[in-house]
């Protein structure tokens, strides 16, 4: 069984190294993307991919800030791992609350999106475990909040801010205004049932969120 050990380390080595060629290179596809494409081949399901990278220049800090305020409000003060999220989301889950997102942070988001997938395995979170500090250290903030403006799913074929707003409203990712933008971060947590004309509350909070954090 000694192979499987190697495959392993060599799978994990070729990661981290993909990783380090993310800072200048901007992704072709992602884990996520393959599954989508998979899935749709297997069930024999139409299938159209809309992806277009776009610098994070051309995306509004209205929608870079309200990504930020819904899904990881600590991300420029943790190192990957927000401890003080992952808490509150394990003492939700005891008491049997309802949150609208989880502990993980945009970092652990990415290099799930990047490397593995949408699915759950105890192998798959220790993988990510040891990729995140990875992808902390040699991408930074602004290039991991780019990659996953870019490549986080957004509905149905739809992957990266600009598509999500070409789709979504009509828009470039360059122009979207303030409640458009809470309105697309709202449905990430579950881009495949949920549209932004119906996230009226959900979007409320996260523009008030916004406001708190002086944006």
């Amino acid at each position: 069984m000694q192979w499987i050990g190697v495959l392993v380390v060599a799978l994990w080595l070729l990661a981290a190294l993909s990783l380090v060629g993310a800072r200048w290179i901007d992704p072709p596809t992602t884990a996520v993307h393959i599954e989508r494409r998979l899935q749709a081949w297997i069930h024999n399901r139409p299938y159209h991919e809309r992806y277009k990278f776009v610098p994070l220049s051309q995306i509004s800090t209205n929608l870079q800030h309200a990504v930020i305020a819904a899904e990881d409000a600590r991300f420029y003060q943790h190192h990957g791992f927000d401890w003080h999220a992952i808490q509150i989301a394990a003492e939700d889950d005891m008491e049997g609350g309802r949150r609208m997102r989880g502990g993980s942070t945009l970092t652990q988001q990415l290099v799930k999106n990047l490397f593995f997938g949408t699915g759950r395995s105890f192998l798959r979170k220790g993988a990510e475990f040891t990729l995140v500090p990875v992808a902390e250290l040699v991408l930074g903030k602004q290039r991991i909040l780019e990659l996953y403006l870019n490549v986080v799913e957004w509905g149905p074929g739809i992957y990266g801010a600009e598509s999500a707003c070409r789709a979504w409203d009509g828009t470039s990712a360059r122009k979207v205004d303030r409640e458009e933008a809470a309105r697309l971060a709202a449905i990430l947590p579950a881009p495949l049932k949920r549209r932004p004309e119906r996230m009226n509350r959900y979007s409320g909070l996260i523009v008030e969120r916004m406001g708190q954090m002086g944006w």
